[in-house]
């Protein structure tokens, strides 16, 4: 690739990637949806969506708790953007963190479930991944060096996937694969999204690449071999798992699901066109598959 064409393509991907702290600020306003799944017969089948933010603002990136019973999310209020906690049977919410000048993103429940991990932009700006207890204390880094990380997902205990933005060494977007004990963060691939998750039940953590098109791949926590697995459809980038393997993604006020086992291309499975959702974006699935959460676009 010549010199030319390597910077015109990293300035194009940098204007696709830009990090979640400079979209939150000023940004156009998110809420986000919850929603009833129940599967009969390999159908989905879903309910009304309740809006469990309703405000003008940034509220994005919901993250369920592995009970099931709450939502951990970002939500940026007054130009400060912290975690919150939303309780799915009492409807309540509680802030979680309350940090100046600091931010945080991309909260998660870490898989020993005695704590949560989150994207923190530092007060000089640097963006790295910290830990948290679950009341929102003890914050410490989990990964010193590596930055600055925009998002990731846990493998296991001490393995992270990790969307590294493009910086001075790195020209392009990077999808690393880290080991928390050694701190070290290898390189799998340039030009990647935004979206990672854990795949379920296989050692293995699913990311979006550019190259050319946008990808849904995975990649192998023990060998680090990257396979190929959906092109995702055009205007979204995001996407998420459900408990059985399949995948599934939004197109307007549409749900679409992939089938890996079946092999076939992606499905529309449910229309909110009815309720008034336009724009889907980011979606998260219960730990046992009967709820999904939808950051939607405010009109």
């Amino acid at each position: 690739m010549s010199n030319l064409l390597r910077f015109s393509f990293a300035v194009i991907l940098a204007a696709l990637l830009v990090p979640e702290s400079a979209l939150s600020q000023g940004a156009p306003g998110f809420d986000i949806h919850l929603v009833s799944v129940d599967e009969k017969n390999g159908v989905l089948e879903f309910g009304k969506p309740n809006k469990i933010t309703d405000r003008e603002g940034y509220d994005n990136q919901p993250s369920f708790t592995p009970d099931g019973r709450g939502i951990l999310y970002t939500s940026n209020r007054e130009g400060q953007t912290d975690i919150y906690r939303y309780y799915i049977r009492t409807g309540a919410t509680r802030q979680v963190t309350q940090t100046d000048p600091e931010s945080e993103y991309s909260a998660a429940v870490i898989p020993s479930g005695d704590a949560f991990s989150a994207v923190r932009v530092e007060s000089d700006s640097t963006q790295r991944l910290w830990q948290f207890n679950m009341d929102g204390s003890g914050a410490r880094v989990v990964l010193t060096e590596t930055k600055p990380v925009g998002y990731y997902a846990w493998g296991d205990d001490d393995t992270i996937g990790l969307f590294v933005l493009a910086n001075a060494e790195t020209p392009l977007s990077t999808m690393r694969i880290a080991d928390t004990r050694s701190g070290r963060a290898t390189i799998i691939a340039y030009g990647v999204g935004r979206s990672i998750h854990k795949v379920p039940s296989r050692n293995a953590i699913s990311f979006t690449h550019r190259i050319p098109e946008l990808w849904i791949k995975e990649v192998d926590l023990e060998h680090h071999t990257v396979t190929p697995l959906i092109q995702l459809l055009d205007g979204n980038e995001f996407y998420a798992w459900l408990p059985d393997g399949s995948a599934i993604t939004a197109q307007g006020s549409k749900l679409f699901r992939w089938d890996r086992e079946q092999g076939t291309e992606w499905q529309e499975v449910a229309d909110f066109a009815d309720r008034g959702i336009e724009s889907i974006s980011r979606l998260a699935v219960s730990p046992e598959g009967d709820r999904l959460a939808m950051v939607v676009a405010r009109q």
